[in-house]
């Protein structure tokens, strides 16, 4: 992707939402290592089409975590860690398919090509998150995923 480090901060809210400048990877290393604000739970909700509950399922977090994050007002480090995984995978999503609807669309169906299992569904893990990026990336080149 040409500009992932702005493709990702755009589905996390952008610097408005994040509130700092993100001109580079170390910006967000910063900001995630920081916590990243609660309002960007709301942003990448919007983006994926994820209710509360379903976001923190794929995330493999607590929803009542994600909801008390509302008065503290920043995530913790790992959660503000599986949002930036999250928010790269929409990214990488909305480039390779083509727009938001169809990467929204592709998350939540089970695929062959991830033993069944949605995309959504395995990004609670690193491990998880690669093998969705592979099938993207054999997706971008031309493969059958």
């Amino acid at each position: 992707m040409v500009n992932e480090l702005h493709a990702v901060v755009e589905e996390l809210g952008g610097e408005s939402v994040v509130g700092r400048s993100l001109r580079t990877v170390t910006d967000l290393q910063a900001a995630i290592r920081e916590g990243l604000p609660q309002a960007v739970v709301e942003e990448v909700m919007q983006a994926t089409g994820l209710t509360l509950r379903e976001l923190a399922e794929t995330l493999d977090l607590s929803a009542r975590s994600l909801q008390r994050r509302r008065r503290a007002g920043r995530l913790a480090r790992h959660e503000s860690d599986r949002l930036y995984r999250l928010a790269r995978i929409v990214a990488l999503a909305k480039h390779y398919l083509g727009d938001g609807e169809t990467a929204r669309g592709w998350l939540k169906r089970p695929n062959r090509a991830l033993g069944g299992r949605t995309p959504l569904g395995l990004i609670d893990t690193e491990l998880g998150a690669r093998a969705v990026e592979n099938v993207l990336g054999r997706i971008a080149y031309g493969g059958v995923s």
